[in-house]
């Protein structure tokens, strides 16, 4: 690709190979999504009809959705970074009328989109969230899925003799739903080492430690190609949670449920006052402990008010920027200066560049720290 850049490419069932250099001459893009809840990828090749790609490769099934998997991997400075662990779902194909232009595109999501292709109702008698989470992620070792999973803070579990919790629906949407109800969040991050992934249900906690900083207007030290920040003044509300009393069970009370997100510091010196008010009737007749639940739930959805995003180039950054972690941003102005989260992070790769789109957020102008580190 680049100087000191080098991409690697493995496609193929169950385990992945490295692509044959016919497939790597073909290749004429990558972009890889990074988010919050679900990352993909699409791979565009440029072809001609008669190339082996079209007349062997396809027909035989080398890039058949769901069947195949995708690794692709950057090494930057001698560092392996893993961008993407994936099955193919889509493939198009446009012909084109001049030799050697035709286009083949091929979609596809990260390892998560295999627990999202079976429905299934199954019960699960006297077993609390994080231990269903587990026995569900079981069977996802053999992609190489390890999961890390955290117990909610309110342990509810109902006696099977009153209610016992069914599973309808398929695993992904299951887990995302229990994720939700707890205020947590669910992803299918890849890496550290290629075919290796990382299945996390937990709170959304940011790894402390912050990237190397974004820099914008600083002459010589600038490493972003553009940079735009914002600050909304409606993306915040409070959250009114309605219960009713202990003993008529009749009359409603409103509970102003606090954010309760310790793993996620509003980062910004002067956070954002809440303009909405969001009142919720759905704890009124559950029992106290689901109640607290719910409340925890929501206390831990938090929203951010500022919001950033650019562009940049990698090889002038000088390494991998990460989503679901924190940087630092310098040269934006004392108001929206200092650290944020990486929410998203795209990663469009061609021959001769590597480009990243980045958004970040954080609730607060003016930063924490005096000083963001380079």
């Amino acid at each position: 690709m680049l100087k000191g850049i080098n991409l690697t490419l493995l496609i193929g069932p169950a385990v992945p190979i490295p692509a044959p250099e016919m497939v790597m001459e073909a290749l004429s893009s990558i972009q890889v999504n990074s988010g919050k809840d679900r990352s993909g990828f699409q791979l565009t090749f440029t072809t001609g009809k008669n190339a082996p790609l079209l007349t062997t490769l396809l027909p035989a099934g080398y890039l058949d959705p769901i069947l195949t998997r995708v690794i692709i991997v950057v090494t930057l400075g001698g560092m392996p970074t893993v961008l993407m662990d994936g099955l193919v779902t889509r493939q198009e194909l446009q012909p084109s009328n001049e030799p050697g232009q035709s286009t083949l595109t091929v979609t596809g999501e990260d390892l998560s989109v295999a627990m999202d292709i079976v429905d299934m109702k199954i019960p699960y008698p006297a077993l609390p969230d994080y231990a269903r989470i587990n026995l569900i992620l079981l069977k996802y070792l053999v992609l190489g899925i390890v999961p890390v999973v955290i117990p909610p803070y309110i342990f509810d579990v109902d006696p099977p003799t009153e209610r016992i919790p069914n599973q309808t629906g398929t695993d992904l949407g299951y887990i995302r739903g229990i994720a939700s109800e707890n205020g947590y969040v669910f992803y299918v991050e890849p890496g550290p080492l290629p075919g290796q992934s990382i299945a996390y249900f937990g709170p959304d906690v940011r790894i402390p430690v912050p990237q190397s900083a974004l820099n914008v207007n600083m002459d010589a030290e600038s490493n972003v190609e553009s940079l735009s920040c914002s600050l909304d003044g409606l993306a915040k509300e409070i959250n009114v949670l309605t219960i009713h009393d202990p003993v008529t069970h009749k009359i409603p009370i409103p509970v102003p449920v606090p954010n309760l997100d310790i793993f996620k510091p509003p980062l910004g010196a002067r956070p954002t006052p809440p303009a909405k008010i969001k009142i919720s009737s759905e704890a009124a007749h559950l029992t106290i402990s689901k109640a607290i639940k719910k409340a925890v739930g929501l206390g831990l959805r938090s929203s951010a008010a500022l919001s950033a995003s650019g562009s940049l180039n990698v090889l002038r950054y000088g390494r991998v920027l990460r989503s679901k972690m924190i940087v630092g941003v310098r040269g934006a102005g004392i108001a929206y200066d200092g650290l944020y989260y990486v929410d998203s992070v795209t990663h469009n790769i061609k021959r001769g560049e590597y480009k990243q789109n980045f958004s970040l957020s954080r609730d607060g102008l003016i930063s924490l720290t005096p000083k963001v580190l380079p």
